[in-house]
């Protein structure tokens, strides 16, 4: 018997037979109107949609002959849809599972304890009632939102809110009823259930997350999105979902503002010779390409896109977006907006609506305070136990130095910490020991942008140094200047006098805060990153930072040193 066709497959094989109706009617359209052209219809680096009866097409001059790009049949069927909403539900649907398991074992565990090995029929009903109040309290938090769901920490924050709100209640409730006997039951529930029932949520969400980031990485999972906006605007999101493999969206489509290929809003055709946009690296990126948001919703429909991403401000301003969102409504598409306030994280910002004026908040970054407090306690615990922890481990690593080349353990430099103030850093020596004479022979062959100096491969690095840097090994030293209180584990990186000495406009700010052993930079590609995107990344960190963003970078670091990337 015939096996029938998934839902998934029926809709890639109506996906793929529309772009083949549009390219049929497209290659009409060009012998009609006898368009003659050198070049082939399916161009391999820059693929372009054009619907003459519908699309603007686009028509740049290549040596006095009008080009007309159709649709390449191999770059649509690379992007087959990934049934984003039925793997959206089915994920929730699993964290639901498994929230409901762990609470329940959790509940069960505290009654048990409270009561012994045998449970009353009371506390069963206690039981019961604990569970239900905990789902109850994590749907009212939105911890399983669509939009907070495998995504940044807000769903872990939302997590532990909801324990706490759950175990405050409870504890209201046993001084409520204390002549009921909940009192003994109440303190097991709180001394056990709750802590093992967060660490549980927490693991069990971790252990998705994975998971999807994982199908995620391999093309599965992953919302269809067209980016629509400017040529720049859109090259810049291209470049940022592709650089980051969590991200849960992949570009299908581009549709640029404007009907040209500048995205100028003009029919006009650039002159032969000349470029009717800058290189962005759109074209490369071999994606359908279309301009004139009017098209949008039917662009959106031959794609198959689940979501649109607006990528900076458009030519008609807010009423191109309005009517965009308008034009969306029946196909029920999302419409994403990327914020042009690039530097500034979501708790900073506060939406205050008033009557037909929506206003944004922008709280103000500090750089004192009893938020500094805590990140120098924890600073301090931190580099104490890690120093304590990793003795043996530093005897190993000082011990594979001295027998692999000449030279000591450690190696030392002055760099610039907060405010400009100059301090001494350390790290386990990964270089002959005549590396700073060596280098002004290798500036010419300097690989790094900007003030900063790299070599993919640097001959002056010896073989257990190699692997040091790989793995950041040689990095674990500089906990000594964290507990001295010169650097902090999360923060910019630490850079050195003569590079500080070139920094120009509001670079300087990355020195408003202590640099860090590890930062966004350390976990984003290290010297894979440019030196604008270092800056930016740094920037930032100096007004954004939180407690629970640091602790998510320190265990991405870990990641990080598991799979090294960027490191040399």
């Amino acid at each position: 018997m015939q096996q029938q066709p998934t839902a998934v497959q029926q809709r890639s094989r109506a996906r793929a037979r529309a772009f083949v109706a549009i390219d049929d009617r497209l290659r009409g359209l060009v012998q009609a109107t006898a368009v003659r052209s050198t070049a082939p219809l399916h161009d391999p680096v820059q693929p372009e949609i054009a619907n003459a009866a519908a699309l603007e097409p686009t028509m740049p001059q290549t040596g006095g002959a009008g080009v007309l790009h159709l649709v390449d049949r191999d770059a649509v069927a690379s992007h087959a849809p990934g049934s984003a909403a039925s793997w959206a539900a089915r994920y929730r649907h699993r964290v639901l599972v498994t929230d409901l398991a762990v609470i329940s074992l959790a509940a069960t565990a505290g009654s048990m304890v409270a009561a012994g090995r045998s449970m009353p029929l009371l506390q069963v009903w206690q039981v019961t009632g604990l569970v239900l109040l905990w789902m109850v309290t994590l749907q009212v938090f939105r911890t399983r939102s669509p939009r907070r769901m495998a995504v940044g920490a807000d769903e872990y924050k939302r997590t532990v809110g909801a324990t706490a709100a759950t175990a405050g209640i409870m504890a209201a409730a046993s001084l409520l009823f204390l002549s009921t006997g909940m009192g003994p039951a109440a303190r097991s529930h709180l001394l056990l259930t709750f802590p093992l029932g967060l660490v549980g949520l927490m693991l069990g969400r971790w252990a998705w997350r994975t998971w999807l980031q994982h199908l995620r990485a391999r093309g599965v999972a992953l919302s269809d999105v067209v980016v629509v906006g400017q040529p720049l605007d859109v090259a810049y999101v291209i470049r940022q979902i592709a650089r980051r493999s969590a991200v849960a969206y992949r570009v299908i489509g581009v549709v640029l503002d404007g009907t040209d290929g500048a995205g100028r809003g003009d029919s006009s055709v650039a002159p032969a010779g000349s470029s009717a946009r800058p290189d962005t690296g759109i074209g490369s990126a071999g994606l359908p390409e279309f301009h004139g948001t009017a098209h949008v919703p039917e662009v959106v429909q031959q794609l198959g896109a689940d979501a649109v991403i607006v990528a900076g401000p458009l030519r008609d301003g807010n009423r191109a977006i309005r009517a965009l969102g308008w034009a969306l409504e029946p196909s029920r598409t999302e419409l994403i907006l990327v914020s042009s306030l690039v530097n500034v994280a979501g708790p900073r910002i506060t939406m205050r609506p008033m009557e037909g004026l929506p206003l944004m908040h922008v709280e103000q970054p500090r750089f004192e305070g009893g938020r500094h407090v805590l990140k120098r306690g924890l600073d301090i615990v931190v580099s104490a136990l890690a120093l304590l922890v990793m003795l043996p481990l530093f005897a190993v690593l000082a011990v594979l130095i001295t027998r692999d080349s000449d030279g000591g353990v450690f190696f030392s430099q002055i760099r610039t910490g907060r405010r400009g103030r100059p301090f001494r850093m350390y790290k386990f020596r990964t270089m002959v020991a005549t590396a700073e004479q060596d280098r002004a022979a290798l500036v010419a062959q300097n690989e790094a942008a900007g003030p900063l100096f790299k070599l993919r491969h640097d001959p002056r690095i010896t073989r257990v140094g190699a692997v040091l840097r790989k793995h950041s090994l040689d990095e674990l030293p500089q906990f000594w200047n964290v507990l001295r209180g010169d650097m902090s584990l999360v923060g910019p990186r630490p850079p050195l006098p003569e590079e500080v000495a070139t920094y120009e406009g509001d670079t300087g700010r990355r020195l408003y805060i202590k640099p860090g052993l590890t930062g966004l930079w350390q976990i984003n590609g290290r010297s894979n990153l440019d030196w604008e995107e270092s800056v930016r990344l740094d920037l930032y960190y100096v007004e954004n930072w939180s407690v629970t963003g640091d602790l998510m970078i320190m265990w991405r670091t870990f990641k990080v040193m598991v799979n090294p990337e960027g490191a040399y």
